[in-house]
């Protein structure tokens, strides 16, 4: 990579993870989780799908640390580790199956959509409610009540249907502003 393309790069992702951090603290005046979560799984897949897997990995891990690091309500530091891999196993599927024309584009991204909220829920649910919270009995109302569990999988899921809306349009921008 040259250095121009470097700092290309590097701009691209702090303005992403910027505009993630700034999302974040924006909608959570409105105090839901679902809003929230489901605007930054959108920032996630739009880092990923429009800037590459590097980018894609780095706001992932950097952003849930950033958020923690301005006072923005949510994640504390035990957590962290375990959200930045939720994301990350989020952009993944994103990146290796939404990237791929499967059947066309569209099956492309529902199949990454479901593979990445199923997978991040389940990091997200053993990883902190089940390891770190040690609840050892299967309680429906505290697991919809948790913000790290069930909800993830909606937010998730949401981010990613606004994905498949957003994205056709983003990416064919980005292909007739390249060279």
């Amino acid at each position: 990579m040259f250095k121009h393309e470097k700092v290309i790069w590097l701009t691209r992702t702090a303005v992403l993870i910027a505009l993630t951090v700034a999302l974040q603290a924006a909608t959570r005046p409105l105090m839901s989780t679902y809003i929230t979560g489901t605007v930054i799984n959108l920032m996630l897949i739009i880092s990923v799908m429009s800037c590459g897997f590097f980018t894609g990995v780095t706001v992932a891990a950097v952003s849930p640390v950033m958020a923690t690091l301005v006072g923005v309500p949510g994640p504390t530091w035990i957590f962290i580790p375990f959200i930045a891999a939720g994301n990350i196993v989020l952009i993944s599927a994103w990146y290796f199956i939404g990237n791929r024309a499967i059947i066309n584009q569209y099956v492309s991204y529902l199949i990454a959509l479901i593979i990445g909220a199923i997978t991040k829920f389940l990091i997200l649910h053993f990883g902190i409610v089940w390891l770190l919270m040690g609840i050892r009995t299967f309680n429906i109302v505290a697991l919809m009540a948790n913000p790290l569990s069930v909800p993830q999988l909606i937010t998730a899921s949401a981010g990613g249907v606004c994905a498949i809306i957003l994205l056709p349009p983003l990416m064919k921008g980005i292909k007739q502003r390249k060279p």
